[in-house]
């Protein structure tokens, strides 16, 4: 058997174990005993988003992950991880997200860019991303890992979606030359306690850093962003484990707050 067909089939196992865990509902055992390094980690995430383009989800932006040197370090890793960000991860402001909807939830709260312009260019500059940005909201990312008790590497996180759940936007579209992200405080509450705090410099020394080095990233790797797309630009604090019936609010200077509710119970269990 040649490298080229060990590594593909490596690839294939690798996506189809974290398949099973999302369709069954049940996190699977890390995906690193199969694959070597990022790049092949990357190949078992695009070979999942090809899976999910052809069921008919619509890609509506990416997030960005591993944004603070701390967890970097930890990783063994020095520069951020991306994933792919679909319609039907989008949770509305205030709604509710059911038992089960996200294995193993986290939540962290973030600042979203949403687009107006392509960004296509080889190397972005700051005022690239400046024309580009349409809006600026407040988010709360629901991260959820396939992988069991989140015992994960960068190549499982990347192979895995960048350990994306679900996602939620404020709903005040606020423009970008009204803020100073990089001094941005943020609180993320649950049920009036503050969980996480942080501030826009702890995501890669200011939000934009984190959009450039992924918009560069995405033209090198042939799926630029879009006008249209949301992109969460990455953690402003440490991420918080969530429970069924928590309540969890983030507030951010400059961008007001956003709210996400975690059911308490599986409707199926009442019926």
């Amino acid at each position: 058997m040649t490298v080229t067909e060990t590594t593909t089939n490596a690839i294939d196992a690798a996506a189809a174990r974290l398949l099973d865990a999302e369709r069954s509902g049940v996190a699977c055992a890390p995906v690193r005993d199969l694959i070597t390094g990022v790049e092949d980690a990357y190949a078992v995430q695009e070979r999942l988003t090809l899976g999910r383009l052809a069921e008919g989800r619509r890609l509506v932006g990416r997030k960005i992950g591993l944004t603070s040197a701390a967890v970097q370090s930890q990783l063994g890793v020095h520069e951020p991880d991306f994933g792919m960000l679909y319609a039907d991860m989008a949770v509305p402001d205030g709604a509710e997200i059911p038992v089960g909807a996200v294995l193993q939830p986290r939540a962290e709260a973030e600042v979203a860019l949403v687009l107006e312009a392509d960004l296509t260019h080889e190397r972005h500059t700051v005022a690239d991303l400046i024309r580009a940005t349409a809006f600026v909201l407040p988010a709360i990312e629901v991260c959820g890992s396939r992988v069991r008790d989140w015992d994960i590497t960068i190549a499982d996180t990347v192979a895995d979606n960048a350990s994306s759940g679900m996602y939620v936007l404020g709903n005040r579209p606020v423009a970008l030359g009204d803020l100073d992200l990089r001094l941005a405080g943020m609180v993320l509450e649950r049920r009036g306690e503050p969980v996480s705090s942080g501030v826009g410099a702890a995501c890669l020394g200011h939000p934009l850093n984190a959009a450039i080095w992924l918009a560069d990233t995405l033209v090198r790797l042939g799926r630029p962003l879009r006008a249209g797309d949301t992109v969460l630009t990455g953690a402003l604090g440490p991420m918080v484990a969530v429970a069924p019936g928590d309540v969890l609010e983030a507030r951010i200077d400059g961008l007001g707050d956003v709210r996400v509710a975690f059911a308490a119970t599986n409707p199926e269990e009442n019926s």
